[in-house]
């Protein structure tokens, strides 16, 4: 091979690649802008149909009125400007036709109990339909009203009977929180952007791995290519490294799209009782995750070339690479689970390992006898890839194109014939 030849060839692919509408938008621009837009649309959706529920008003049917002690709690419910109370039925029935029509969100009775020294107490039930969201809010709003009738009415009791709070109150459970704000923010990281970062580059190799294999056969390039004075190895190896730029490229902004996508749209929204969240990621964690990207990239090129080059238009070579990228979610989702760290087992995984390896260096976990296993079993997999490649270009109707069929087909009959 002729590196001269190659970083011309390769300076070549780029420059096409940059006039490709489809590549500058699948490798650049959606891993810039999908956080910002994604994360941004799926809160507003959010608070949008919150706003939406809050807005609801209950339509309550109160079946009998409680005990006389507590007719202030029937007065409560009907005084809340989000709940209508009707108690206008003979026939109990027809509320419950209502209530599974729609016409009607809760039903609320109120049964007496034997509770010993606290006379006049009583229980309250509540009749919804779990599957409709306005009655699972009538049934919150229900809730939370006698929730707070029956504390006030348990301290009064309490008063009269001189028992004071401390007396009354039997055990209290205190929760005390261990983890700071930056390894909250560590966990959320984890989770989603070792998820993304892998997809990233998978989506970042796909494009350009078809564009400049099955993209030239069907623009009829391909075969003027090979006639250059470069030859065919450093033609392929120039495809290679422009392939796995772009996958490096899309992984690389994906991370920096996330961390500011993080910080200034989701750290406002999950903040809570002023529990600051920071979204950090250690030092040491960068060369891992450009370790990790870089063997993906490498592997993920090699892979779909290798199926791409099949392909006589663009449009089959997506029909081609299209499953292995599906096929990707699996192993990543098993490289996602949180109660799992990387070992011997997982770093024999292809692609969940390097998934759980981002997650555990961005969580400031750095094992690194298996981190070092699992970038050689990734690196493996790349040579085996490329040694499959070496024997593809052996023969001369693959590269000019007379060869007509799949990469399957080509393996039967050639190289295990």
């Amino acid at each position: 091979m002729n590196w001269t030849q190659i970083g011309i060839l390769y300076r070549r692919e780029l420059r096409s690649a940059l006039r490709e509408r489809t590549i500058v938008v699948n490798g650049i621009l959606i891993p810039i802008f999908m956080y910002p837009i994604m994360l941004w649309a799926v809160f507003t959706g959010m608070t949008f149909v919150q706003g939406i529920n809050d807005g609801f008003v209950s339509r309550l049917a109160v079946d009998g009125p409680p005990p006389a002690a507590h007719s202030m709690l029937l007065d409560t419910i009907r005084g809340h400007e989000r709940i209508q109370v009707r108690e206008d039925a003979a026939d109990p029935s027809v509320w419950d036709a209502q209530l599974a029509a729609g016409e009607l969100d809760a039903i609320v009775s109120f049964r007496p109990i034997d509770a010993g020294a606290l006379d006049d107490n009583f229980a309250v039930a509540v009749l919804y339909d779990r599957a409709e969201e306005r009655s699972r809010q009538a049934r919150e709003r229900v809730r939370r009203l006698v929730d707070d009738y029956r504390t006030d009415w348990i301290a009064g009791r309490a008063e009269s009977l001189d028992v004071d709070e401390a007396e009354r109150t039997v055990f209290v459970l205190v929760g005390e929180n261990v983890s700071s704000s930056e390894d909250i923010g560590q966990l959320l990281l984890g989770q989603m952007l070792s998820f993304f970062l892998v997809i990233m580059v998978a989506l970042g190799c796909f494009i350009p791995s078809v564009d400049t294999t099955a993209g030239e056969r069907e623009r009829s390039t391909w075969e003027t290519l090979m006639t250059v004075s470069a030859s065919r190895s450093s033609i392929v190896t120039a495809k290679y490294l422009y392939v796995v730029t772009l996958g490096m490229v899309a992984g690389l902004l994906n991370v920096v799209a996330m961390m500011i996508s993080m910080g200034a749209i989701v750290r406002p929204l999950l903040q809570a009782n002023d529990e600051a969240i920071a979204f950090s990621i250690p030092l040491m964690a960068a060369p891992v995750m450009l370790a990790g990207a870089t063997a993906l990239a490498l592997f993920f090129g090699a892979a779909m070339m290798i199926l791409a080059a099949f392909a006589r238009s663009f449009k089959d070579g997506q029909a081609m690479v299209t499953p292995v990228y599906w096929l990707v979610f699996i192993p990543i989702l098993l490289g996602d689970q949180t109660d799992v760290n990387l070992s011997l087992g997982t770093a024999l995984i292809p692609i969940a390992n390097i998934t759980m390896m981002i997650r555990d260096a961005i969580q400031g976990v750095f094992l690194w006898q298996w981190i070092g296993l699992t970038l050689a079993v990734t690196m493996a997999l790349v040579v085996a890839c490329l040694l499959l490649a070496r024997q593809i270009l052996k023969f001369e109707d693959f590269l000019m194109g007379s060869f007509d069929g799949s990469f399957w087909r080509f393996a039967k009959e050639k190289l295990f014939a």
